[in-house]
């Protein structure tokens, strides 16, 4: 309150000097005593009423540390108002005689030099900018890039003195030796070594979000080779928007190297199908299911059931959910996908709306040989019978998903995902015009960056050790996306499916895994003379690419940009799907016979020579 009434004070004030200093210029520098009665007399009425106009205006919301455009127009507002309200005012006072005309044209132009100029110099001199000085007291730093990004990075910067912007490095020679904000740029990306060792920098910025994924991995490696901590903010779309949080300054992760588009999702759409819905996870305490679980919650379902096998993992997204999503009512469900008679226990108390399937044995590798019954048994007829409840429950929607190795798998866990494909498209086939039909949809998609057993989290292991990180072969590469972005495209895909579809995700281009190995490495601040990368040969059930169709399928696009359908051949009928479910309920096969059984109903099936390692 204090401060206000000292700004209201100060452009009353400001208002009487621009009031004489018009006259004072009216009869250069010298005005007779006749005038001056008429300057003071109409001072008394002229001050009051620009108070009143700035104040209805709103001018004295703003605060003067952070003076910028806006408050510029709302002060031109104010005093134009004021400079057309005034010779009203006079006029209706018979006083206008009093005042000289050109004082009328001067007046306003004068109020908005004193009260614009204050607020400005007041900021510049807060930001250290008065005078063409700055700020030198903090830790000299370089930003990577010279665009919309890097001006929001600066004006925030300049607020702190955690740092000082030496100078920027874009690629674009016509920005070189210009002023951002006024800090130079001092020339091209391949400079950094040279700048960082010229100015005694040992951090950078990124500041790149539109650039594409090999020029951030490319500004990354020269930044790290120069032996400098990469930095960025905590997402690009803040820089962009201006909501920058300094304190959440942090260093670069793999994840931000990826340049993922932002995912548009279908919100009425997603809205109409979850919100006051009952859905039920499976696999919920997995790094997919949770993932699934958060993004569900987004749109307030009536009930959201976690089923998963592992009472830990239920026990922390509980915990998870008790405190981020306190609103969004749970049901934390310990069962397994192949226990008939614990689901049918689940789905009639609970009557879930849509299901989404993600439990799933996954590790490739692992259940190659000594699991590969266990593989089977999990993911193929965990699949039917959830699936069979989920059509005797009523379920409207069952989205399973899947993953690129079931496309040509070469390996069991590959292929049992292909075989739990084909059973939710012979059972939607099989629904199909009855009372109780369920809408089967699959998606498809490769690895998800953090996923639990997938290589970033062991290479951040293996470089912790102080290495050496393993690689099976310097050609292998792999699909991968974020799992946030995985979890809304599955949302996304459940809602558009129509009865049994297979969606493909769009995943990007492949990334060779010893590029990803490569990136780490740097990013975390060593080089691969300090943490040396060993390739250890390819493992059981491993190829070295892999891929999002099988052969004879054909891709449609859909209304979404990510988002393609596979439409499959016609396969399995209820006698296959009796067939099946008999071969599936053996009390145990050996890997061979399991191999064998799957090579007989997966044509595209073929077992990599790794894979009977």
């Amino acid at each position: 309150m204090l401060r206000t009434l000292l700004v209201v004070i100060h452009d009353l004030v400001a208002t009487a000097l621009a009031w004489a200093l018009g006259y004072w210029l009216r009869f250069n520098l010298d005005i007779p005593p006749v005038w001056q009665h008429g300057m003071l007399l109409t001072l008394v009425f002229v001050v009051p009423l620009q108070g009143v106009i700035a104040w209805s205006l709103g001018l004295y919301r703003g605060i003067w540390r952070f003076a910028s455009l806006p408050d510029l127009k709302r002060i031109i507002a104010a005093v134009g108002a004021s400079a057309l309200a005034v010779p009203m005012l006079l006029y209706m006072l018979q006083m206008l005689s009093d005042v000289p005309r050109s004082v009328l044209l001067l007046y306003p132009v004068l109020l908005i030099i004193f009260m614009g100029g204050s607020r400005f110099i007041y900021r510049s001199w807060k930001d250290g900018h008065l005078l063409g000085f700055r700020d030198v007291t903090g830790e000299p730093v370089l930003v990577l890039g010279a665009g919309e990004a890097a001006l929001s990075l600066l004006r925030e910067l300049a607020r702190s003195r955690q740092w000082h912007v030496v100078g920027l490095l874009d690629d674009d020679p016509d920005k070189y030796k210009r002023l951002l904000h006024g800090v130079p740029v001092l020339g091209p990306l391949s400079g950094i070594a040279e700048q960082a060792l010229a100015h005694g920098v040992q951090q950078a910025i990124m500041a790149m979000p539109s650039a594409t994924p090999a020029a951030r991995r490319r500004a990354a490696k020269l930044a790290t080779e120069a032996g400098l901590t990469l930095l960025t903010v905590p997402a690009f779309e803040d820089l962009l928007s201006g909501r920058v949080a300094i304190s959440q300054m942090r260093k670069v992760e793999l994840e931000d190297l990826l340049g993922r588009d932002r995912v548009q999702l279908d919100e009425a759409g997603l809205h109409g199908l979850l919100t006051d819905r009952v859905v039920l996870v499976t696999g919920a305490g997995g790094s997919i299911g949770s993932e699934l679980c958060r993004q569900i919650a987004r749109y307030s379902p009536r009930l959201l059931i976690f089923f998963d096998i592992s009472e830990y993992a239920i026990y922390r997204i509980e915990q998870e959910f008790s405190k981020q999503f306190p609103l969004v009512s749970i049901a934390c469900l310990v069962g397994d996908v192949r226990d008939e008679t614990r689901l049918d226990e689940v789905f009639g108390a609970y009557r879930p709306n849509i299901v989404f399937h993600a439990a799933a044995y996954k590790h490739v590798p692992l259940m190659e040989n000594e699991n590969a019954w266990q593989a089977l048994c999990n993911n193929v007829l965990g699949t039917w019978r959830v699936a069979r409840t989920a059509i005797e429950h009523g379920v409207s929607r069952f989205v399973l998903i899947s993953t690129d190795k079931a496309v040509n798998p070469t390996n069991v866990m590959g292929a049992s995902k292909r075989l739990a494909e084909m059973v939710c498209q012979a059972l939607s086939r099989n629904v199909q015009g009855t009372a109780s039909a369920t809408c089967f949809v699959m998606v498809r998609f490769g690895n998800v960056l953090g996923s639990s057993g997938s290589v970033i989290p062991k290479f951040r292991e293996q470089i912790a050790w102080g290495g050496p990180v393993t690689v099976t072969h310097p050609d292998i590469v792999r699909y991968f996306m974020l799992i946030p972005e995985a979890a809304q495209l599955v949302l996304q895909a459940g809602l558009m499916g129509q009865n049994g579809e297979i969606f493909v995700l769009d995943m990007g281009e492949p990334i060779r895994i010893v590029d990803l190995a490569r990136d780490m490495i740097r990013l975390s601040g060593f080089t691969e003379e300090d943490i040396r990368i060993e390739f250890t040969g390819l493992r059981p059930g491993e190829k070295l690419y892999e891929e999002l169709l099988a052969n004879g399928e054909t891709t449609q696009p859909t209304p979404h940009p990510k988002l393609r359908v596979a439409r499959a051949d016609p396969f399995g009928d209820n006698a296959w799907l009796a067939e099946l479910h008999d071969w599936l309920i053996q009390p145990v096969l050996d890997t061979a016979s399991v191999k064998a059984g799957l090579a007989a109903r997966i044509p595209e099936y073929h077992p990599s020579p790794s894979a009977s390692e």
